[in-house]
């Protein structure tokens, strides 16, 4: 570490995952037509207060109300602002395919609602074990119950597991609508892929970067993620018992984009 004037120079705070407990999901689901418009528009130099005010003039959202407009701008701040790097590639990444936007919301959900995370990462997995996979509203609202004991009023736990299950629906964890649903795995390009590993690189957050809530919730544990690799040229994995070695091309998330956007 070099001083100057005898003081350590203060280091870029490392992004990480949100481990506070919180209740925004009630608010917003996974939101994957805002977050659109939200990459499409913000400015991260534009204070809150004259975002609002700009988000509402220029209709980013469409025909929403302003006070619903101040709802969704901070929920979407906490998901991408959270993590300039990310934010400034999905700004530019204007071509985006609906299967990638799929599970980049998915992602960045996890990455800041630990409720959601472990809904997505710990549930929704241990539900796939049954020899009838599927999931409703009272099996949701039972985990929420079990996880946080006397945190929430029944109404709100019910209110919770809806809201779980929609975003999951949304990322194509689980079947539309209807209670039982099936549990399914979405469609995840290898530029996904590329994305979320390169994402994570630069972000703390539980387990490994192979081993992990995010690539086991899309079906991507158990060594799947070993077998996409091989046709993803950007990262090299190597595995000598239980060690794991990833050989990147690219140093950052930002110079993986540079080469693939």
């Amino acid at each position: 570490m070099i001083e100057v004037g005898g003081l350590e120079p203060t280091l870029p705070r490392r992004p990480a995952e949100t481990t506070e407990i919180h209740t925004r999901i009630l608010r917003l689901a996974l939101g994957i037509d805002e977050a659109r418009a939200y990459w499409a528009s913000v400015d991260p130099a534009v204070p809150p207060g004259p975002r609002a005010i700009q988000a509402f003039e220029q209709r980013w959202f469409g025909a929403k109300t302003l006070d619903r407009v101040k709802t969704l701008l901070p929920y979407l701040a906490v998901r991408y602002d959270a993590f300039p790097e990310a934010l400034a590639v999905l700004r530019r990444w204007r071509h985006m395919d609906p299967a990638t936007r799929q599970v980049v919301c998915h992602w960045h959900t996890q990455l800041s609602d630990p409720i959601y995370r472990r809904f997505t990462g710990e549930l929704l997995l241990e539900r796939r074990t049954l020899k009838d996979p599927k999931v409703d509203r009272p099996a949701v609202a039972r985990w929420l119950r079990h996880t946080w004991p006397d945190r929430w009023a029944e109404t709100t736990l019910l209110q919770f597991a809806s809201k779980l299950l929609s975003a999951a629906s949304e990322a194509g964890l689980v079947s539309p609508k209807r209670d039982p649903r099936a549990l399914l795995f979405p469609k995840v390009p290898d530029i996904a892929i590329g994305y979320l590993l390169h994402l994570l690189r630069g972000v703390t957050h539980q387990g490994s970067l192979t081993e992990n809530a995010y690539v086991a919730s899309v079906g991507l544990g158990d060594g799947f993620l070993d077998q996409r690799l091989r046709t993803i040229p950007s990262i090299q994995l190597r595995r000598m018992g239980k060690l794991v070695e990833l050989d990147w091309t690219h140093p950052t998330l930002t110079a993986w984009a540079e080469a693939y956007l």
